[in-house]
């Protein structure tokens, strides 16, 4: 027998990737999106984004509309020095499309993040998804949303409730599953289930962690650590493997690439896909329950 191979003498990259991609067509995955329209006329979909602090929810909108606006753009503002969560208001993100009135037809959600002591925070999220936070509104870790309250929604139309759920966690810590903070999430899905809202995770920061990324994202579904990662989260949090989607945020980059573009792209065309969905079902359950 020949010597023993170390762990680091191993191959890290997978002969050929799990999951495909086609690298060379990021316009048709652009054109997708531009030509998305909601079947039911005036239908604007909502994609609520959750997940601990600094896990990249802000920063994979402002990756969106750099992809769609085709330039380096900051919507969403984001920290690169504190542990805490940035982000203190409910706000929700339009991404213009064309000249300054017009809109693509879906709109982000960003949180306040949640750690292990967000449990008030966890009953906010469950408002929202129900569409009973406005817009504006500034998180309480003491007390949460009341009816009472200005910033409470009273009558929520289908635009305001949440269409597709998405927990946000960086590959670093996406396997921390006694971890306080996984349970926090673990709820949120919860309630999510029981309103039947899709959901759907995204694994930041894989460049951080699995050095073959770094010089080539190409290797992103042959990379054995990030499929492992995957793997475990879609255990811990029971959110199934072709939910769970790999994307490298812009945070230091002046300009764009074709590569980390697509990622972005083919994770929002799901999104727009899962959304889609799931408008369409509510409507004609809704219909048939107005015939019956």
């Amino acid at each position: 027998m020949g010597p023993k191979q170390s762990k680091s003498d191993q191959p890290q990259l997978l002969s050929e990737p799990w999951r495909k991609i086609n690298w060379q067509d990021k316009q048709s995955a652009l054109k997708y999106v531009q030509d998305y329209k909601p079947h039911i006329e005036g239908q604007q979909l909502r994609i609520l984004l959750h997940g601990p602090p600094g896990a990249g929810k802000s920063s994979f909108i402002n990756s969106v509309k750099s992809v769609l606006r085709q330039r380096m753009c900051n919507l969403a503002l984001v920290d690169n020095t504190s542990g805490d969560s940035f982000t203190q208001k409910f706000t929700t993100y339009k991404i213009q499309k064309g000249n300054p009135d017009s809109f693509y037809p879906f709109v982000f959600n960003d949180i306040m993040g949640l750690d292990a002591s967000s449990e008030v925070l966890v009953d906010d999220v469950k408002l929202a998804l129900k569409g009973h936070v406005k817009n504006g509104y500034v998180f309480n870790p003491r007390a949460k949303l009341s009816e009472g309250d200005q910033f409470y929604n009273k009558n929520p139309s289908s635009n305001d409730k949440v269409h597709v759920l998405v927990c946000v966690v960086p590959a670093d810590t996406a396997t921390v599953a006694q971890d306080e903070t996984m349970k926090r999430l673990r709820e949120i899905r919860l309630e999510a289930r029981d309103l039947g809202i899709p959901q759907v995770a995204i694994i930041t920061k894989i460049d951080k962690v699995c050095p073959e990324l770094r010089d080539d994202l190409k290797n992103v579904y042959k990379t054995k650590a990030l499929k492992q990662k995957m793997e475990q989260f879609s255990v811990d949090m029971g959110i199934p493997m072709n939910c769970i989607f790999p994307v490298k945020n812009y945070h230091e980059e002046i300009d764009l690439n074709d590569d980390t573009d697509l990622m972005i792209l083919s994770t929002l065309k799901y999104l727009i896909n899962f959304g889609e969905d799931f408008i369409n079902f509510k409507h004609q359950s809704e219909q048939s329950d107005t015939y019956a």
